[in-house]
């Protein structure tokens, strides 16, 4: 039998009655939102709004869980909200839709009494859209309060073709989850008959909030100084450890630059790239380049890697601004590299450049590229409503630029890693072989050897190589993507090549 509609926990309060202002952490939540809206990515823009508005703790927490669980599921809720205003939510003004978009994921997405949503959001609406918008907010909420989720999903997920139908329930644009079934196919990790499960458990897990992950950098701090401030060491990385609860900024290590916020794929990246062979010799041995520094996450770390093997490290940004960042990233690793004899240097430039001012002067160099970020949705949930599919194109020719440059800063017997936040082919198989066959000095290596648990045992499911793809349903961690190039004697035989 199709389910009865619920009847709605009225409020006690009149609407005249009810408060006329949001409490601080919804209207926080509100200001991320048209933050996001103007432009701004959520998880660069949150710590300023929590400051400005003086906000800490349980508060906190709630404003983060609804501003990125309300971005996370906008395209869902637009289908209920449009059914429930009987309006295209296009037709709604921009900071009213904000506002019933943050009413719908607390009774949704949240455990937040009904009566309490819809109060607060009343309020919430008088005071940001005015009082006549408070009035259709206060209509609008009553209505979705009539039906379960359930029951709305149940109403407006209506298309039949099973990919489609995931991609509204799962509130993902449908473009991008069949490029994600494409990579899911493309990469190896699913087979005809089980791509369906694993697309269906990849966008589920993208909307999910994910864990804080930490990077102890290496002469700096160690995980058993995180492990002291409250975290647990990570099962996948050996400098890495994970934080169940709590701010990372009230440890020491965190504060002071140490250690940092970075998730376990794009670490593993960086001790990828620092474990890989080379045999160079002369003045480029012990130099390292980070091509695409900003903002400064993975030089941080291979600094600190850098410095353990006897190497020095140059970390390029092209942004003024990107650079400075990573300035301020790297202050503890430069003074530390100092001590051992050791350089870091950070240069603002155009990476595409340096293979042609610098040839043949690095052993090893990361390029971790400009992408869409697709491997990234639970850390940037606007993301998926940001990108669309001609970013591709354009960001195709710059990163096979990017990596053409790299590899001719690098020497003979030197390494490249190209890696990627996504796993969209085209920005990932498809830019290194493309690049490869150009090319008659480059030879691909297996990377996936250099992709080693904590306990030393090999980190399962990365592909079939030899290029390796993470995945947040499968690892845990961001969709990295990861491939390895070594520079060799032009027109030698290569049977990786191929």
């Amino acid at each position: 039998m199709p389910e009865r509609p619920r009847r709605p926990q009225r409020s006690a309060t009149r609407p005249t009655d009810r408060g006329r202002r949001g409490d601080p952490a919804r209207l926080a939540a509100y200001t991320l939102l048209r933050a996001v809206d103007d432009g701004a990515y959520a998880n660069l823009e949150l710590p300023h709004v929590l400051r400005r508005n003086r906000i800490d703790g349980r508060d906190a927490a709630f404003a983060t869980e609804l501003a990125f669980g309300t971005i996370r599921w906008q395209g869902l809720y637009d289908r209920f909200i449009a059914l429930a205003a009987n309006r295209p939510v296009e037709r709604l003004d921009p900071g009213v839709r904000d506002t019933l978009r943050l009413g719908a994921h607390q009774l949704f997405g949240m455990r937040v009494p009904e009566h309490a949503a819809a109060d607060q959001t009343v309020a919430l609406a008088r005071q940001v859209n005015g009082a006549g918008a408070a009035g259709l907010v206060n209509a609008v909420m009553r209505r979705l309060s009539e039906r379960s989720r359930e029951a709305w999903v149940a109403t407006v997920v209506t298309e039949t073709d099973p990919v489609t139908a995931l991609a509204v329930r799962e509130s993902h644009p449908e473009w991008l989850v069949r490029a994600l079934r494409q990579a899911l196919l493309g990469h190896g990790t699913s087979t005809a008959e089980s791509v369906g499960d694993d697309l269906a458990r990849l966008v589920e897990v993208d909307n999910e909030a994910p864990k804080v992950s930490l990077v102890a950098r290496p002469g700096l701090a160690t995980v058993d100084e995180l492990v002291d401030g409250g975290a647990e060491p990570s099962a996948l990385s050996r400098v890495g450890a994970v934080l169940p609860q709590g701010d990372p900024s009230s440890l020491p290590g965190v504060r002071d630059g140490r250690a940092a916020v970075q998730d376990e794929g794009s670490q593993l990246v960086a001790l990828a790239l620092a474990a890989a062979s080379t045999s160079v010799s002369g003045s480029a041995a012990g130099r390292w380049l980070d091509l695409c520094a900003g903002p400064g996450g993975k030089a941080g770390l291979l600094a600190g890697l850098a410095a353990e093997a006897g190497a020095d490290l140059v970390a390029n940004e092209v942004s003024p601004h990107r650079a400075d960042l990573v300035r301020q990233s790297l202050r503890a690793a430069t003074a530390a590299a100092r001590r051992v004899g050791r350089t870091v240097e950070v240069r603002t430039g155009d990476g595409r450049l340096i293979g042609e001012d610098e040839p043949a002067a690095y052993e090893r160099v990361l390029v971790d590229a400009p992408c869409t970020g697709l491997g990234a949705l639970r850390r940037r949930p606007e993301a998926r409503w940001r990108r669309q599919p001609a970013d591709l194109a354009e960001l195709g020719p710059l990163q096979r630029d990017l990596l053409a440059s790299a590899l001719d800063a690098t020497a003979l017997g030197g390494v490249v890693g190209y890696a990627t936040c996504s796993p969209h082919l085209s920005e990932t198989t498809f830019v290194v072989r493309d690049t490869v066959k150009r090319r008659d000095d480059v030879e691909i290596v297996d990377a996936r050897p250099l992709f080693t648990a904590t306990d030393g045992l090999p980190i399962p499911e990365l592909g079939e190589g030899p290029f390796v793809q993470l995945w947040p349903h499968v690892h845990g961690t961001d969709g990295m993507f990861f491939a390895l190039l070594r520079k060799v004697v032009p027109g030698a035989p290569r049977d990786s090549r191929r």
